[in-house]
């Protein structure tokens, strides 16, 4: 078969998911079928992977499901529980003092709590804390869910103490012989040196793409959400913007380069809280009154807008608790998931010892692992559990929590059990007895034979693709990692800085990923509404690919073409773009 036909065909699986959800708006619980049944078809047809195969990676498919939308129930119950308690109105008083402004309080909550609880955790727990919060705290269902989608940019790279560099890039590119060459030649002590330079590397990639970030948050959230749908209201934050998010990443760089990649994203987070936290209790870059943004009143909003977490649920007639007893819930989950999570410490092992393992499902070498009391939803149910003891819910509270929380778990499990079988058997594509290279692999190769030597510039895409499809950079980096390696070498260029690419688009893979979409979406009730979600999510995913792909290109190839090529008038195009975005928006 001609290798473009092979590329083409490994791209139609996504190509459904992009026309049915983002094109014909269909819900995900429709889209997703389609997108099955045409992988499994080619996977059959084409690939001539055996049925047993199939049948394995979609269990496993099924049982990742289930882990979902278990941690999904456990984000929900937290919130349920809060809001029974009264807790959720303390906490909105408390970001009332710091600022009722709504820009300010996605910046704080999301860019900066998401990236912290993403630093300890990972692998989507953000948006399953932050949503439901941001919701709670009474932003429109989709807002909250598009602002939590956007955040998991640029502290992805090292979430879950730099799993997806440790685990993904580690075992993508472990004992390839090439790259133990590569380390050797270049004079690296060993292999953690060489993963360690690797995450300077990530690290200067994503310190500058995620300096615009927070902004890029605000002006979506007004553009798409505020009474004027203007941009320039986003922009009239600009300075508070920039401070919370180099608050984040010169911390976050400075770890990379001086600890290694575990503790970039979790240092990084801590310390901008506490900076732009108490900055903003003294007022500082705040809005002044009359600048002050909020939405319309919720009955203006758009039926579209809307999920089952509404403020007309909210407990009321509770006494005002203390802004220490609102959130020690969510203090609870934060240093539970940092304790279970170091590697330095047991308790992420014990957790870990329960486990059960089928290394070879039905034949196939489709492996599956679950880790039940290691997933985040326990230490949801335990901080719920928590509070409401230490916030005397009474039990006809807690029961509705426990129902109204199993109720919207069980309505995401509609898109969930198409969404990630799809996934699993588009990854689980290779050995068949056509003997094409499994899916991903054969999108990649297809993609670079046609970019050549312009490879940088599409890296950060393909790392895109395959977080978009397998909802993780862990699994993006290990499928991805030793072929980006390869076409570096193929091209003469750096091949760690290609991988580096790789990781980082693989991070941003995450903004747009179907399921991690659906997740979010389930726990503010917003099922259904994923297409319209991936729309307003697509401009910030395209922004963090197309910039770090052009710093590539130019950190590649600028010693050998000089300052004038392809990186850099990408580089001057985006920033042409921005000062004229800017411009017509004062105009306005």
């Amino acid at each position: 078969m001609p290798p473009y036909a092979l590329t083409f065909l490994a791209l139609l699986p996504i190509l459904v998911v992009a026309v049915l959800l983002v094109v014909l708006r269909w819900p995900a619980s429709r889209a997703m079928p389609f997108s099955y049944l045409t992988v499994v078809v080619l996977a059959l047809v084409v690939w001539q992977v055996p049925l047993l195969q199939i049948a394995g990676a979609t269990v496993n498919g099924l049982i990742i499901s289930a882990t979902l939308i278990f941690i999904i129930f456990g984000a929900i119950l937290l919130l349920n529980t809060l809001r029974e308690s009264g807790g959720l109105q303390a906490m909105r008083a408390g970001f009332l003092k710091i600022s009722p402004d709504r820009r300010v309080q996605a910046i704080i909550v999301a860019w900066l709590f998401g990236s912290f609880i993403e630093g300890s955790a990972g692998f989507g727990t953000p948006a399953a804390v932050c949503v439901p919060l941001l919701a709670g705290l009474g932003f429109p269902a989709m807002a909250a869910v598009v602002v939590g989608m956007i955040i998991q940019s640029t502290p992805v790279s090292f979430g879950a103490v730099g799993t997806p560099i440790l685990v993904g890039i580690n075992k993508g590119l472990s004992g390839d012989p090439a790259v133990l060459d590569y380390i050797t030649r270049n004079g690296f002590s060993d292999w953690a040196d060489f993963l360690a330079s690797l995450g300077v590397k990530v690290a200067s990639l994503h310190a500058v793409a995620g300096t615009l970030i927070p902004l890029l948050m605000v002006c979506v959230l007004t553009r798409f959400f505020g009474k004027n749908r203007s941009i320039t209201e986003g922009l009239a934050v600009w300075k508070f913007a920039i401070f919370a998010a180099l608050a984040m990443t010169v911390p976050y760089w400075l770890v990379a380069r001086f600890l290694g990649p575990e503790f970039p994203t979790l240092v990084g987070s801590a310390l901008g809280l506490l900076i732009v936290v108490t900055a903003a209790k003294r007022g500082f870059l705040m809005p002044r009154n009359e600048e002050l943004w909020d939405f319309e009143s919720s009955e203006a909003w758009p039926a579209e807008w809307t999920g089952s977490l509404s403020l007309s649920e909210e407990a009321r007639g509770h006494a005002m608790m203390s802004q220490t007893k609102a959130w020690f819930p969510y203090l609870i989950v934060a240093g539970l998931l940092v304790l279970t999570r170091l590697k330095q410490l047991p308790f992420g092992d014990w957790l870990k010892s329960v486990s059960f393992e089928v290394p070879d499902l039905f034949g196939s070498g489709v492996a599956v692992s679950v880790q039940p009391l290691y997933l985040p939803a326990i230490v949801f149910i335990v901080a719920a559990l928590a509070a409401s003891v230490m916030h005397r819910v009474p039990m006809r509270g807690i029961r509705k929590a426990w129902s109204s929380s199993a109720k919207t778990a069980a309505a995401a499990s509609v898109a969930l059990v198409f969404t990630i079988p799809m996934v699993q058997v588009f990854i689980h594509t290779g050995g068949g007895s056509a003997h094409f290279e499994k899916m991903p692999i054969a999108l990649a190769a297809g993609i670079a034979e046609m970019t050549g030597t312009a490879w940088p510039l599409f890296a950060p895409l393909i790392g895109g693709l395959g977080a978009f499809v397998a909802g993780s950079n862990t699994v993006s980096n290990m499928m991805f990692s030793l072929f980006q390696f390869g076409v570096g070498e193929r091209i003469g260029v750096d091949p760690a800085w290609v991988v580096a690419l790789q990781a980082v688009g693989g991070a941003a893979g995450n903004i747009i990923c179907v399921h991690n979409i659906v997740a979010a979406a389930a726990t503010v009730g917003l099922l259904g509404r994923e297409g319209v979600i991936l729309r307003k999510t697509l401009v910030p995913f395209l922004y963090y690919i197309i910039l770090t792909g052009a710093l590539g290109y130019t950190v590649l190839w600028s010693s050998e073409k000089g300052w004038f090529h392809a990186g850099t008038l990408l580089l001057t195009m985006l920033a042409f773009c921005l000062c004229f975005v800017v411009y017509r928006s004062q105009k306005r």
